[in-house]
């Protein structure tokens, strides 16, 4: 297998990347038929990474990120549209997928549906999202609480669900009842990234601060995107890359098909 670790360090911020690098992970045991649609492809980088052969569509609303990902050529057609008003018939794709997309839609229930629509019967469609833990395990309000600072805690909580623009956090049943009422049938689903893990992800977002900079300056968030200068980085998050469900985890992966 690659080091998805190290491919995903080269170009994010390592907040990002050492959860890429698990959901990458992932995705080498799924059968997903073509054609196959990329429900939220953003800039491309997690299908250019994660998958050997190009994925036939994929679809994203903003128009910066989807020219991107034009450049990294992970697609045999890119579309940008809204998932909620998809330009495609009925039963038009074998497959479909949508990495950590979905929590940020407002919209969520008419994505399903439309996603439903444009998939065959029984096509498989696998996504992955943060779940209720992924505020609730934050550790700056857990160290304010500590503190008696209840409402500083509550606020940052707040802060952090809209800066990371997470619309949903929600558990497995809220998830089955929107996938069975969009149409789908969920097949399974596991728990994955520790609450620890979660905490180096959130400390991430300002030890990360420093490639803010270069990335505003040359589009790259890495410098030198070198074994050499990664050995140190990579050490230190590479036990938090765990691919092991945990039942605390605080992202849920799911699989789930259209229904018949």
């Amino acid at each position: 297998m690659k080091d998805y670790l190290y491919l995903h360090l080269r170009d994010l911020p390592y907040f990002r990347a050492f959860l890429r690098a698990v959901e990458a992970a992932y995705y080498q045991d799924f059968d997903l038929p073509s054609p196959t649609l990329d429900v939220g492809c953003g800039d491309g980088h997690f299908a250019s990474l994660t998958f050997e052969r190009k994925i036939d569509v994929g679809l994203d609303p903003w128009h910066g990120p989807i020219h991107e990902a034009k450049t990294r050529d992970a697609y045999n057609l890119l579309v940008e549209a809204d998932g909620g008003q998809m330009p495609y018939p009925d039963g038009c794709f074998a497959s479909a997928f949508s990495n950590s997309v979905l929590e940020h839609i407002p919209h969520v229930d008419v994505v399903l549906a439309e996603t439903a629509r444009a998939l065959q019967p029984g096509a498989p469609f696998v996504f992955c999202v943060p779940n209720e833990r992924y505020l609730s395990e934050l550790d700056i309000p857990r160290r304010l609480r500590a503190l008696g600072l209840n409402g500083l805690a509550e606020r940052y909580t707040e802060w952090f669900r809209v800066m990371s623009r997470v619309s949903h956090a929600d558990g497995p049943e809220t998830w089955k009842a929107r996938l069975e009422g969009a149409g789908f049938e969920l097949v399974r689903w596991w728990h994955y990234f520790s609450p620890q893990a979660m905490r180096v992800l959130e400390w991430g977002h300002y030890f990360g601060a420093p490639t803010l900079l270069p990335h505003a300056l040359t589009g790259r968030w890495i410098i030198a995107p070198a074994k050499w200068n990664l050995r140190l980085t990579q050490h230190l998050v590479q036990r938090y890359a765990s691919t092991e469900p945990v039942e605390d985890g605080v992202f849920t992966f799911y699989i789930a098909r259209k229904q018949p």
